[in-house]
């Protein structure tokens, strides 16, 4: 709805009959987003004004009030089809808040309301690898603040989507990263306290460090996920036509993210035309094109493995490496060291906190023949996978 009102946050009382995309694609979106080596698309099923991309049973303030397929559109159904054809998994985004909804404010009756149109996702679209949540959660048109069940939200996702993982600030599953920039924090951590981030929407100082760094001592496993738009802003605006990022730019955002051993998530809005513009279209296939020149050729496979040391036949020239841990008992890395062997003694070509599942340095350009990663740990023994060598295209 956003997207033809031209603003972020819809107030609830837009109509309806406004929402009509001419050319809506959803097999280009799925088609753009591989493109981009993307896994996975999430769609915002439901943002704050409350208007629906599916024919809810439960409220009219959906699709099928809408001259859009001649009220009989599903776009969520067009997105899950399109992902199913590109072999995407899906997520669906489903706002809390909803300043429509008459009964928000009415705890216990938008508490239904809720579930309801949750049952209706997570019940007739097939597997959903991932339901979405923020913590939004503003006063309602009868003046009252709801207070959301994420008991019962999280119970119903349970049963309906027993395999999908649920993303909120306070897990259980996904943790926000405590910011829109795309940006992990550094040292990041997936253990957590849970008692410093309690419920969706909590803040603080405390919250905020929480999200961005995690606890290697917490008791719970909570990987973070770093969101952040392709554009200034998360909906489509035609005077952000020539603001969307650059190429280079979305590379610093996948070392970043998923260099920080998070997963990426990129917003791209659609147009009115229900397309994604070409500029974004460009933009995510040399993501893709860069990205996979960058990491096509692991100049490490060859050489031979003594203890943490790597021995080549020849020297090699690198400048940008992956290193990852074996996670399946624990985050234990706390410190790092990569060193190359310059013919007389070793130097630091890279040096930093955490690893995880994956962390990815770039530096300036190392020829050597030999190569060792160091790990610290007060946490336990380390367990290091084989790291993997670059060097940058020209």
């Amino acid at each position: 709805m956003n997207t033809f009102t031209d603003r972020e946050w819809g107030d609830g009382t837009e109509s309806p009959s406004i929402f009509n995309p001419t050319a809506l694609d959803a097999r280009q979106w799925a088609r753009a987003a591989k493109a981009g080596g993307f896994r996975r698309m999430t769609l915002t099923a439901k943002h704050h004004d409350g208007f629906c991309l599916w024919p809810s049973a439960v409220t009219d303030h959906s699709v099928k009030s809408s001259p859009w397929r001649d009220g009989h559109g599903d776009v969520v159904r067009e997105l899950v089809d399109a992902c199913r054809a590109e072999q995407l998994d899906v997520g669906l985004y489903l706002s809390p808040w909803d300043r429509h909804e008459p009964s928000y404010g009415d705890s216990p009756r938008y508490n239904d309301h809720y579930c309801a149109q949750l049952t209706e996702l997570l019940s007739n679209y097939g597997p959903i690898v991932e339901v979405w949540f923020d913590g939004a959660n503003g006063e309602g048109p009868n003046g009252k603040k709801q207070v959301y069940d994420w008991d019962r939200y999280h119970r119903l996702i349970r049963r309906l989507q027993p395999n999908a993982l649920i993303f909120s600030d306070a897990g259980p599953d996904i943790r926000w990263i405590g910011n829109e920039n795309g940006v992990a924090g550094d040292p990041n951590w997936c253990a957590v306290d849970p008692a410093v981030v309690p419920y969706p929407g909590a803040s603080g100082d405390a919250v905020t460090a929480e999200l961005q760094h995690g606890d290697p001592r917490g008791s719970v496993w909570r990987p973070g996920e770093s969101d952040v738009s392709i554009r200034p802003g998360w909906f489509w605006h035609e005077k952000e036509d020539t603001q969307v990022r650059s190429t280079d730019n979305l590379i610093d955002l996948y070392f970043s993210s998923v260099g920080r051993n998070t997963a990426l998530l990129l917003n791209v809005p659609p147009t009115r035309a229900g397309q994604f513009h070409p500029t974004d279209v460009q933009r995510l296939a040399e993501f893709g094109t860069r990205r996979t020149a960058l990491l096509a050729d692991d100049l490490a496979a060859p050489a031979t493995r003594k203890r943490n040391e790597l021995w080549f036949s020849s020297p090699i020239t690198f400048d940008v490496a992956s290193l990852g841990e074996d996670v399946s008992r624990g985050q234990l890395v706390e410190r790092f060291l990569l060193e190359a062997w310059n013919g007389s003694r070793w130097e630091t070509a890279a040096s930093g906190t955490t690893i995880g599942v994956k962390k990815l340095g770039r530096f300036a350009p190392v020829t050597s023949d030999r190569v060792r990663v160091s790990a610290f740990s007060t946490l336990g023994t380390p367990r290091l996978r084989t790291p993997s060598l670059y060097r940058s295209p020209s």
